[in-house]
């Protein structure tokens, strides 16, 4: 008679968005009879409440858990998401969206905005918005599923209440046999020999052992940081801001379908427009801005009453040398943290947990699977951080040194490198693995006013007559196309009232592949 294998214990610290999205994805990949899956939190810990503007990522992860779209909306207080909207990043009157789509239609191999470029130049050509069928729907308050026979096909994400999320992954989790236990780790114990973790003990003198453990337990990093002692890489010389205020406020009536970034004299305000509320904040760097004077300019741009006290939260920008260390991973926080202006958190936890399932370690802990794991994390974190470095770096305000100090900061070789093959050629990067696509670093580079000094030598084949009809053939589809579109309300409420969803999940997204 055979034995049959012991199980494979799991022990997640910390709940949240992170914990909870963790444990959601184990308990329905990882058989039941093989893995017992437990998860550690306090109700006595906060939680950062990260995410609550997503990218279109978030309904892959939610189709790999048979989450229903529609339910996802009511459970959430979700709204639905086209794109950011960035005002007073480039001159302080300066306004542009980058949305979850292509912009424009390329033509016989040839990037759409150089036959843009070349119409600017003889002076007849409408906003670069007006090519992005999800820009016009987010600034038309319109929003509808899309179409498979576009020409310029588009994503969509949401907005959603974090908490809510967290909690209804919790539900889902607990039924498919995960154990939640109440309470705080005071101590971690390491194998003498091998430096694992062998366990843990609770404040009520539990001790917990696993064979695979978990850090999400934010900011602390309990087990990757203070434990197990990997080091954090600092970035915010790049990426200076490292505090910000929240303070929800009453819903807006109509809400938009898009997120707001809003630059001011120092640092930047969020809105996320919710069912039931708005999410507010204050992103900014202490060096340069007071916390009395965050909240104050914060409540100056209030849509309505204020719900709550303000939470005050402290980061620095930057990440984990590593993501897996020895038999325990990060995800999360614990792993690294950069600024919510990409609406990037949710997207972090994600790519974790997946790469995680991808490279799952039996008890050997190969350092192959590990070394792959962590290469592959750095690169995700460095395509974020270079992307949000350059909304800083491009910035033209002159109100504040905090912005001039932005403009003038030596930035990593590799940004470096991309701003200039765009600025002299009009050239974007394409690549495969990280996030954001080379339309979205387009949006950005002419958004915030970088204009190559020339356009692509093989337009010389078109006419400007011939561009601008083309042009303008485009524009006038795309605005037919939106005003046969419902409102976003109209569109909220029908996602309410009907279920189950019907609309199918794409296997990519417009920021980056899903791998």
């Amino acid at each position: 008679m055979r034995a049959s294998k012991p199980l494979y214990r799991i022990i997640i610290v910390g709940g949240g968005t992170a914990g909870w999205m963790t444990a959601a994805a184990l308990t329905r990949f990882l058989p039941v009879d093989r893995f017992r899956i437990s998860l550690i939190e306090s109700e006595q810990i906060g939680t950062v409440g990260v995410g609550e503007a997503t990218i279109p990522h978030i309904r892959q992860f939610n189709a790999l858990l048979g989450i229903d779209e529609n339910d996802f909306i009511r459970t959430t207080k979700a709204t639905y998401k086209l794109g950011i909207q960035f005002t007073g990043w480039g001159v302080e009157s300066s306004s542009y969206m980058h949305p979850f789509s292509t912009v424009g239609c390329d033509i016989n191999g040839l990037d759409f905005h150089h036959f843009w470029l070349k119409a600017r130049e003889a002076g007849a050509v409408t906003h670069l918005d007006d090519f992005s069928p999800a820009t016009v729907a987010a600034h038309a308050g319109r929003f509808d599923y899309p179409r498979e026979d576009v020409d310029i096909p588009y994503g969509y994400a949401f907005h959603l209440d974090a908490g809510r999320y967290a909690r209804s992954l919790r539900d889902y989790s607990e039924a498919r046999g995960t154990v939640r236990i109440e309470g705080k780790v005071n101590q971690v114990k390491l194998n003498p020999h091998s430096g694992y973790i062998e366990s843990l003990r609770l404040e009520d003198g539990q001790t917990l052992a696993a064979d695979l453990f978990v850090d999400c337990s934010g900011f602390r990093a309990l087990l990757m940081g203070e434990a197990l002692g990997v080091g954090y890489d600092d970035w915010s010389h790049w990426l200076p801001c490292d505090r910000a205020v929240a303070l929800p406020s009453e819903r807006q009536t109509t809400p938009a379908s898009f997120t707001r970034a809003a630059a001011q004299s120092i640092g930047w305000q969020w809105r996320i427009p919710l069912q039931h509320r708005t999410g507010n904040g204050q992103v900014y760097a202490s060096a340069y801005m007071s916390d009395e004077q965050a909240l104050s300019a914060l409540q100056e741009n209030l849509e309505g009453e204020a719900l709550a006290e303000p939470n005050f939260l402290r980061f620095t920008a930057g990440r984990r040398q590593k993501s897996w260390e020895k038999n325990c991973i990060a995800v999360g926080l614990s792993s690294g943290f950069l600024e919510p202006l990409e609406s990037t958190s949710i997207y972090l936890i994600q790519v974790a947990i997946m790469k995680l399932l991808e490279y799952f370690p039996d008890r050997s802990f190969a350092a192959c699977d590990a070394r792959e794991f962590n290469h592959e994390m750095a690169v995700e974190y460095l395509r974020v951080r270079d992307f949000l470095i350059l909304h800083y770096k491009l910035n033209q305000r002159t109100d504040s040194d905090f912005w001039r100090d932005c403009q003038a900061m030596s930035i990593p070789d590799e940004l470096e490198r991309k701003i200039r093959l765009f600025k002299e050629a009009g050239r974007l990067e394409h690549y495969e693995q990280g996030l954001f696509i080379a339309p979205s670093w387009m949006t950005v580079y002419l958004g915030q006013g970088l204009i190559p000094d020339r356009y692509d030598a093989r337009l010389t084949g078109y006419s400007s007559a011939q561009i601008q009809t083309y042009l303008e053939r485009m524009r006038r589809g795309i605005a037919a196309d939106v005003e046969s579109m419902p409102t976003h309300s109209e569109a909220i409420q029908r996602a309410l009232v009907s279920r189950p969803s019907r609309y199918p999940v794409p296997g990519f997204s417009f920021y980056g592949r899903v791998r």
